[in-house]
């Protein structure tokens, strides 16, 4: 901090990313309450519980190897490059910026941001698999997705520098691929292997609603979701970025913003993109769904979603439509997907977000066709075949392929799913038993001692 502007800049970014990261929290308490609103009341604290310790699991993990990726595999690595180790080696564990030092206040800060964005990816595969899960199990997937294969697809996609970017022209300003296709496809994989819930599907195939249990928590949860997507958005973009200091490959005036890519890009755009696309996907839920609540607040989700890969660049109407036009293509598909295959996805997760992200990213190719995907010299332009194949490699290669493989070793030692004895009688009564005998104890002698005093009969 040579100067008082640098000193300003410094100290202005390290509150920047440090505010996004309680407001993000708030998606993961959104995703806790969403998930135990939408199980059933036998499966509540086996709900919270499997949700809530994949923070410790996924936030060690990154620590220790998952932030590295994302600076060592923007090459592939060997695709474009081998492993930069002058940017990975400073953000190894041991490394002197991996604590406290007061020569950098910038690391610890980012890395947090990026770990929200981990607990993110693992909560949406959390959602969709309620209620017949092993709790172990489930944590083994938390750290493939949010410690491995999301940083992956971030590291190619995200990364100004990534492969993709700069072979495919890749664009994602917000994650409709990076974060959520390769969610939703990870949840699709492991549900193809787990199999419905009993009781889903009828003797004749059709399927069954299996409502939630509070829907006023799923509301709120919903709610708190789409107020953590504020610091979702702005953790997206790097503030005051000056092209002086970006390898010199990059000329013009100090941005107040940039995109993940480097790119300008200004914080009203995301008010306003953010909210038409929020209100897109929650008018096209309430329609296609005929007012049906939760499709309705899970339209809203979606809306964001579809619309954030280009939302950056969007004008607020075109978010809008694209929002709308992505929750109906995510509502449609679920159901079609739910009767055709089987495939018993509690909360609608692969649809909001994978369906949702998968479309997004192929929206984008056309809209911003031709718009550089990086101010890097040599970048490619963005394509809707770049854009495909990127949404492909996100829901399928890096989502779908290694949570399915791991589902199917899983199953075949018997880790995966619970009995279904356990499943009938739920998952509460076994992982709390003891607790639960005790509270029907104390049950018996309240009501005991209260006819012995006469206040009873």
């Amino acid at each position: 901090m040579d100067t008082d502007i640098g000193a300003l800049t410094v100290i202005f970014t390290e509150f920047y990313y440090w505010i996004t990261i309680p407001l993000m929290f708030l998606i993961h308490v959104g995703f806790c309450m969403y998930e135990v609103g939408a199980s059933r009341r036998k499966n509540m604290m086996h709900t919270l519980m499997k949700n809530t310790m994949l923070i410790p699991l996924v936030t060690i993990t990154f620590f220790f190897f998952g932030w590295w990726i994302y600076w060592a595999f923007p090459n592939g690595p060997f695709i474009t490059g081998g492993i930069p180790t002058d940017f990975s080696d400073p953000n190894l564990p041991w490394s002197e910026t991996m604590g406290p030092n007061l020569s950098d206040r910038i690391t610890g800060v980012f890395w947090a941001a990026f770990l929200l964005f981990s607990w993110t990816a693992a909560s949406i595969v959390s959602g969709a698999v309620i209620e017949r899960i092993r709790s172990g199990a489930f944590w083994i997937i938390a750290v493939l997705v949010g410690s491995c294969t999301w940083i992956i697809d971030a590291a190619w996609g995200w990364h100004y520098d990534g492969w993709m970017v700069k072979l495919l022209g890749y664009h994602d300003a917000y994650a409709s691929g990076v974060i959520h296709a390769i969610a939703g496809g990870a949840a699709l994989g492991v549900l193809v292997v787990l199999g419905p819930r009993i009781g889903k599907f009828r003797a004749d195939g059709t399927p069954r609603n299996i409502v939630p249990h509070n829907p006023w928590l799923v509301t709120v949860g919903l709610f708190l979701i789409y107020t953590g997507f504020w610091g979702f958005y702005v953790a997206c973009n790097v503030p005051i970025a000056d092209p002086a200091y970006i390898d010199g490959q990059i000329t013009g005036t100090t941005y107040t913003a940039t995109t993940i890519y480097l790119t300008p890009t200004t914080l009203s755009a995301i008010v306003f993109n953010f909210l038409m696309s929020l209100s897109g996907g929650l008018l096209a839920g309430y329609m296609v769904s005929k007012g049906d609540a939760f499709w309705t607040y899970s339209g809203g989700l979606a809306g964001i979603i579809t619309a954030s890969a280009g939302n950056d660049l969007y004008h607020p109407i075109q978010a809008m439509f694209i929002g709308a036009v992505g929750t109906v293509v995510a509502y449609k598909l679920h159901h079609w997907v739910e009767r055709t295959f089987k495939v018993d996805d509690a909360v609608g997760a692969v649809a909001v977000h994978g369906y949702a992200g998968f479309f997004g990213l192929v929206v984008a190719g056309f809209m911003l066709w031709g718009h550089p995907a990086s101010p890097y010299e040599g970048a490619a332009v963005i394509t809707p075949w770049g854009q495909f194949a990127g949404a492909v490699i996100m829901f399928w290669v890096l989502g779908f392929l290694p949570a399915w493989i791991l589902a199917k070793i899983m199953n075949a030692f018997g880790m995966l799913r619970i009995p279904p004895e356990l499943e009938i009688a739920g998952l509460d009564l076994a992982d709390f038993h003891d607790r639960y005998l005790s509270d029907e104890d104390v049950n018996r002698a309240e009501e005991e001692e209260a006819r012995r005093l006469g206040l009873i009969r």
